[in-house]
């Protein structure tokens, strides 16, 4: 167990006229998510003493801000994936994951008694699902809370309830809403000053009780802009734009190894299937047209283990590069007028860049649709992306994510897409909505400022 316990150098032990904010969150998406809101509560003018504790892995996160954590930090066998599958949750239970949560609410409710002492202003942000929700009401502070896990589209649409047949499924909604009643108390207390659902039909649907929830946007959102745009592709002749840009096809393989690999080499039976379907003689993409593989490679995954996997599929290295990427490091490879372009500096390009998406991940295919776009995904064989997580993110993402059973198919979907243009637009609109706008944590930022009187 790593125990963090520490107090910055600027955090002084007597008593502070600012505000002092303890975050709360339960996976790495989480941390992530929390510290965007966080950089932008640093940017008020009275911004609060900011202290942190991950209740699932290290939190580098917040370690790259200099963000201190007040308890012990540990990595569990499942990597925070215990909800789809019981036996990473006895792994879990085996590798300490009882004690190390008895030992979190105790920092926790220690943290909060020791600002009361000191006379500190103290509140709580949870982030995540209804352990840090749990975690902030036995606190005794007040808090807010920022809802990553769940969303209506789940169970429902804008028209109504989704027709599934699984009692899993009926019990998901048994109380009129995906949160359940105890969930809802959490967030109904006087002690919860705000509530910041994931989308607008979770918002809508929350306030129909005495929850404070507000539709700020989503801030899987943020953040996501590119470096260059896709006009630097064309050339100077407007009437040969869309002639002169390749199409390009994002591949977002998951993050989490050795899952990761094991997508990549499914990801890779799709690519060759693709470039089968390009050389047939009514292929829907001209051959003279250039195709660019984009893969959005994890800082944490092995370069050499996927450049293995793409060579065996037939391709050669190569130096050339297609697109202007912000990535001296990328690893590209080529097969006639096609190319492969593996990076792991360069991932907002990957999402802004591609037209579609090959898919085996859950936060990076989320933000791809959020832009407007389509993904096809193929369910593997998890702990993650598995069938049962794969179908959920479809009822989430509706008609945006297109789900197929084999990586084969993927060059039917694609096809299919380039057929019927108007479904595109679709895609887009619904892709929009369900993830939200982008600019959710400055507007988090701004009502924690109003609610937690900073």
């Amino acid at each position: 167990m790593n125990d963090v316990s520490r107090l910055s150098p600027t955090h002084s032990p007597a008593a502070s006229s600012r505000l002092q904010l303890l975050v709360l969150s339960n996976g790495h998406g989480e941390d992530v998510i929390a510290v965007r809101i966080l950089q932008e509560l640093l940017q008020q003018s009275n911004p609060p003493d900011i202290f942190a504790l991950p209740l699932v892995g290290e939190g580098r996160a917040y370690q790259q801000l200099d963000i201190p954590l007040i308890g012990s930090v540990r990595t569990m066998p499942s990597g925070g994936f215990i909800y789809m599958d019981g036996r990473q949750l006895a792994r879990d239970v085996k590798g300490g994951l009882v004690q190390l949560t008895w030992s979190q609410i105790q920092a926790v409710r220690r943290w909060v008694r020791s600002q009361k002492k000191l006379g500190n202003k103290n509140a709580i942000l949870a982030v995540g699902d209804i352990v840090p929700l749990l975690f902030a009401f036995i606190s005794g502070a007040k808090y807010a809370f920022v809802g990553t896990a769940k969303s209506e589209y789940y169970v429902r649409d804008e028209v109504g309830i989704l027709a599934r047949e699984s009692k899993a499924a009926k019990w998901e909604n048994f109380s009129g809403s995906i949160y359940h009643p105890w969930e809802r108390w959490l967030m109904s207390r006087r002690r919860c000053r705000a509530v910041f659902p994931r989308d607008g039909l979770t918002t809508k649907i929350l306030n129909q009780w005495t929850i404070p929830a507000f539709d700020v946007g989503n801030p899987m959102m943020d953040g996501l802009e590119a470096r260059f745009n896709t006009q630097q592709f064309y050339r100077a002749d407007s009437q040969q734009q869309e002639m002169a840009r390749p199409l390009m096809m994002t591949l977002l393989p998951g993050s989490r190894a050795p899952e990761a690999y094991k997508n990549w080499e499914i990801i890779m039976v799709a690519v060759s299937a693709l470039m089968g379907s390009f050389r047939e003689q009514n292929s829907f993409v001209p051959s003279s047209s250039n195709v660019v593989f984009l893969g959005a490679i994890a800082p944490n995954l092995d370069l050499s283990i996927l450049a293995q996997t793409v060579q065996s599929q037939g391709w050669r290295p190569s130096t050339e590069s297609p697109l202007p990427l912000p990535d001296e490091n990328a690893v590209i490879f080529q097969q006639s007028n096609a190319y492969i372009i593996l990076t792991q500096q360069a991932y907002n390009e990957c999402l802004h860049w591609g037209d579609i998406a090959i898919a085996m991940a859950g936060t990076a295919t989320e933000q791809f649709i959020g832009l407007g776009k389509p993904a096809i995904a193929i369910p593997g064989e998890g702990p993650q992306y598995n069938p049962g997580f794969a179908e959920a993110q479809s009822r989430l993402l509706g008609l945006s994510l297109i789900l197929v059973d084999e990586p084969e198919q993927v060059a039917q979907e694609v096809r299919s897409l380039f057929t019927y243009p108007d479904r595109l637009h679709i895609i887009a609109e619904n892709g929009r909505r369900r993830m939200g706008k982008p600019g959710a944590a400055a507007r988090i930022a701004e009502y924690l400022v109003e609610k937690f009187n900073i």
